[in-house]
């Protein structure tokens, strides 16, 4: 009875393990799948716009943004772009030294319930939503910059750039941590033998080391926060205009698209350029992406 068996539940076996690789073989290509299928998406409904109507010197170089306009509608994403980048910018500027400076706390100066209760803070960070981020920037920042900086609306690159930040933090500091953990104990090791103090340790020997896996975090917080929409939305003032210092309200590219989509009718130029810039962001963030990954290899190479 037994030796009869043992073959049935050895096939059944070989049965269950091809099918979840099947399984998960079929999980991994419909990622694939689906990124291209968004992509042939938003190229799809913008086409109409790319080849006919578009203008690049006034998509690019225009600030004036008129997709409403019943005389002379008007395309220029320069303005978008420019607030896009502003509180992006400002945003890392705020984000990269926090972050990295509290990943390389987390992974090599906090232990034991300190470390614990940091990482669920943090974890608690990137689990707000981005609209609780926007109410927070509407109701608790706005009227805190205007009352610091004697500035007539707190809506502006500095808020959304706060909350960016903030949002940011909590990937920098998870992939950041993960890098400095990824590098041999040996290296620290050494460098204790050698008489190095731990930060000695730390700004010379690990950061180095682990130098492609913090830029990755940091590309990553990148993209986080160029995606952003909600936030962003309701933190910036969305205004239409070049920004010149960080008290000025901005529109964001994607809060341009949440904004006026719902609006545009389908088919039309305006909802045709509305894809063009989700375009420009699927670019964008891909771009960066793809670098991040770049770097990641690098570090596994190593």
């Amino acid at each position: 009875m037994t030796t009869k068996r043992r073959p049935q539940r050895s096939r059944l076996s070989r049965w269950g393990e091809f099918a979840i690789e099947m399984l998960i073989r079929a999980c991994g290509i419909s990622a694939v799948v689906f990124v291209f299928g968004i992509f042939f998406f938003v190229i799809r409904e913008g086409w109409p716009f790319l080849v006919g109507d578009l203008n690049l010197g006034e998509f690019f170089g225009s600030t004036q943004w008129y997709p409403d306009s019943m005389s002379n509608k008007r395309y220029g994403a320069l303005a978008l772009i420019a607030g896009t980048v502003s509180v992006t910018g400002l945003a890392m500027l705020i984000a990269v030294p926090l972050g990295l400076g509290a990943a390389v706390y987390v992974s090599e100066f906090s232990h034991g319930r300190q470390k614990e209760a940091l990482k669920v803070v943090i974890e608690l960070l990137a689990a707000i939503p981005s609209v609780v981020w926007g109410f927070i920037g509407l109701v608790v920042l706005n009227p805190l910059i205007i009352d610091l900086f004697d500035v007539p609306v707190g809506l502006n690159v500095l808020n959304g750039a706060l909350l960016l930040a903030l949002m940011g933090v909590p990937i920098i500091v998870s992939i950041g941590e993960d890098a400095l953990k990824a590098v041999p104990d040996s290296y620290r090791e050494a460098a204790e033998a050698m008489g190095a103090t731990r930060w000695q340790v730390t700004w010379r020997v690990l950061v180095p080391a682990a130098r492609n896996g913090l830029l990755a975090a940091v590309l990553l917080g990148v993209g986080r926060a160029v995606g952003e929409t909600m936030a962003v939305l309701m933190a910036t003032g969305h205004a239409v205009n070049l920004p010149t210092s960080v008290f000025d309200s901005v529109r964001t590219m994607t809060a341009t698209v949440a904004a006026e989509l719902g609006e545009a009718a389908r088919g039309s130029d305006h909802y045709c350029v509305l894809f063009v810039l989700g375009a420009l962001l699927f670019a964008i963030s891909f771009v960066v992406n793809l670098t991040a990954d770049l770097a990641i290899r690098g570090v596994r190479r190593r």
